[in-house]
C-alpha cells in the first residue's frame, strides 16, 4: 500500500511539473511575442502561438490571474454575484465582431422570471439561463450556460498606474465566451470578495481542454420539407420562435434564409453593413445590435454617433458602446421579415452569423418607419 501511494504521489508531482514546465515555456514564448508586437491582442497572440486564449491567460496565474471555481454551476453563480459590481463594461465576441457596452445590469424583480415564463411559454427555456438579471437595460445578455466552463479573475496593472479588473469566461475548448470589466471604485471590494469566495483550490495553469467540436454538415436542400418549413415561417407569431423552427427542420441559419417563403428575405451585398451603420448614425435611427457566440448573445439598444475605420475594422466608437466589425470577412447579408419584424443579418465566409440588427421599437407598437426605410435602402446583392 505504501509503495502504491508513493507511486501515486510521484505521478501527481510529475504531472504538475510537466504542466508547470509547459506554462513556463508558453509564458516565455508569449513574452517574446509581446516584445515584438506590444499591441497584439491576447486572442490573436494565442492563435499565433497555437494555443487557446484560456491557456495563454492561465500563464498569469500567481501574478495577475486567479482561477475561479467552475464546479456547481460556477460560471452562472459568478455572473449572479457580478450583478453587485455596479457599472461594468461587458464584452462579447465571435471571430469577426466584438461588442462592448458600459453600464449597470438590470435586476429581475423577485418572482419575475417565473411569472414571465408562465405568461409566455416561448420564454421558458431562456428564463432558465438569466442568472437573476441581464435582461434589458444596458447590459443585455442571453446565456447558454452549458457552453461555459473556465473562469478567471484578472487584475492587470495598466500603463497609467491604474489596475484593470475583469472576470473572463471560456468554453471547454478555451475560447473566450464573455468578459466583464469593473468600471467603478465601488465595484473593487465586491470584485475582491467574489474572487476570494470562488477561488479555485488548484491554482495552476494546467487546463483539461476539450477538442473543438465540428459543426455538422449542412443538409442538402432536397432533404428538407421546404413546403412545411415555409408554412411554419408564415405561422410564426413571435420572432423568438425562429430558432426553434430552424432547429426542428435541421437547417443552418443561412440555409433557412435561402429557403424562406417568397417576399420574406432580400439578399444584400456584404458592404451594406457600412451603409446601415453610417445611415443609422447620420439619421439618428435607434438600432439593436446582436453579437454572439455559442455561449452568449449580447445586445445593444439605442442610437449610435461615431462610425469610423480603424486597424482594418469598421467601428462604432461611442462613449458607452463600441462595435468592432471585420467587414472584410463578411460574405453575405439579408433583410429578413419574420412575424412582422424586420431584421438585417450578416454572415462570414464560413457561413457563421456575425451580427444581427433590428430597429428599436416599443412593445405593441409598429416598427419605426425610419428603421424600415434604412433597411430598404441598403445595397442589394
Amino acid at each position: 500500500m505504501k509503495t502504491t501511494r508513493r507511486i501515486f504521489i510521484a505521478a501527481t508531482i510529475a504531472i504538475a511539473t510537466i504542466g508547470s514546465a509547459h506554462a513556463a515555456t508558453l509564458l516565455e514564448r508569449w513574452n517574446t511575442l509581446r516584445a515584438e508586437k506590444p499591441h497584439l491582442r491576447i486572442r490573436d497572440a494565442a492563435r499565433q502561438l497555437g494555443v487557446s486564449e484560456a491557456e495563454l491567460l492561465a500563464t498569469g496565474i500567481g501574478s495577475t490571474v486567479v482561477r475561479l471555481n467552475e464546479a456547481n454551476h460556477g460560471p452562472r453563480e459568478i455572473m449572479r454575484r457580478a450583478l453587485d459590481l455596479g457599472t461594468v463594461m461587458a464584452l462579447t465576441r465571435n471571430d469577426n465582431c466584438v461588442i462592448e457596452v458600459t453600464g449597470t445590469a438590470m435586476r429581475l424583480k423577485p418572482g419575475q422570471d417565473a411569472a414571465d415564463a408562465q405568461a409566455d411559454p416561448e420564454r421558458e427555456a431562456r428564463m432558465l439561463n438569466i442568472a437573476g438579471g441581464y435582461l434589458g437595460g444596458p447590459i443585455d445578455l442571453r446565456f447558454q450556460f452549458p457552453q461555459w466552463k473556465y473562469v478567471f479573475a484578472v487584475s492587470q496593472p495598466m500603463r497609467d498606474g491604474a489596475v484593470s479588473r475583469s472576470l473572463q469566461f471560456f468554453d471547454a475548448g478555451g475560447t473566450a465566451v464573455h468578459k466583464l470589466y469593473v468600471k467603478s471604485d465601488a465595484g473593487v471590494p465586491v470584485f475582491e470578495k467574489l474572487v476570494a469566495d470562488f477561488r479555485h483550490p488548484r491554482q495552476d495553469a494546467r487546463l483539461d481542454l476539450a477538442p473543438a467540436s465540428l459543426a455538422p454538415p449542412e443538409k442538402p436542400d432536397s432533404a428538407i420539407d421546404v413546403k412545411e418549413f415555409q408554412q411554419a415561417w408564415r405561422d410564426m407569431s413571435d420572432v423568438h420562435q425562429f430558432n426553434r423552427i430552424v432547429s426542428e427542420f435541421g437547417l443552418t441559419r443561412e440555409q433557412a434564409l435561402r429557403l424562406a417563403p417568397g417576399g420574406m428575405v432580400q439578399k444584400l451585398d456584404p458592404s451594406a453593413v457600412r451603409g446601415l451603420l453610417q445611415g443609422a448614425a447620420k439619421n439618428g435611427v435607434a438600432i439593436m445590435a446582436f453579437v454572439g457566440n455559442a455561449g452568449v448573445t449580447q445586445i445593444y439598444s439605442g442610437k449610435i454617433r461615431k462610425v469610423a475605420d480603424a486597424e482594418g475594422w469598421l467601428n462604432v466608437l461611442d462613449p458607452d458602446f463600441n462595435l468592432h466589425l471585420n467587414d472584410d470577412a463578411l460574405r453575405s447579408g439579408y433583410v429578413v421579415r419574420r412575424a412582422g419584424v424586420t431584421s438585417v443579418e450578416f454572415f462570414d465566409t464560413d457561413g457563421k452569423l456575425v451580427v444581427t440588427f433590428f430597429g428599436v421599437r416599443q412593445p405593441g407598437k409598429p416598427q419605426p418607419r425610419e428603421w424600415l426605410d434604412l433597411a430598404a435602402s441598403l445595397k442589394k446583392a
